[in-house]
């Protein structure tokens, strides 16, 4: 017990600097899966890609039979893809962060199957993959 209180401010911390570190971990949302992963459920069949990038940016270079609604219109446009709730849903953004947020909406829009491109199209590009224009 001494030891505790002799050294408070060390195990603060080290208690924040776990925490920190754990954060990116514990406030993802959906499945993620690498590029490999993607392109093999992809070639299963029974996937829909829904990319939440802008129209831009979804111009310059896109997974191969993706969907385009960005973000932002989500909310509005989700129900267009009510008719996919029984297949997987691939979400990608540029390099992750927005497919994470999708994927929770997705989730409380009842679809089952959500799963996050990890690294975004910059993952996917690295990894040699083709982007349909």
């Amino acid at each position: 017990m001494k030891f505790f209180i002799d050294n408070i401010f060390l195990i603060a911390v080290v208690l924040v600097s776990a925490g920190g570190l754990l954060w990116p971990a514990v406030t993802q949302r959906g499945k993620r899966s690498t590029p490999q992963d993607v392109t093999m459920l992809i070639n299963r069949g029974k996937t829909t890609i829904l990319d939440v990038r802008d129209p831009k940016e979804f111009a310059e270079g896109h997974l191969p039979d993706a969907k385009n609604i960005p973000l932002a219109d989500l909310d509005k446009r989700i129900g267009e893809l009510d008719k996919f709730k029984s297949r997987s849903v691939i979400v990608v953004c540029k390099s992750g962060a927005r497919a994470s947020a999708a994927a929770a909406k997705l989730g409380k829009a009842g679809f089952a199957d959500v799963v996050n491109l990890d690294g975004g199209i910059a993952a996917w590009q690295k990894a040699g993959l083709p982007l349909a224009k």
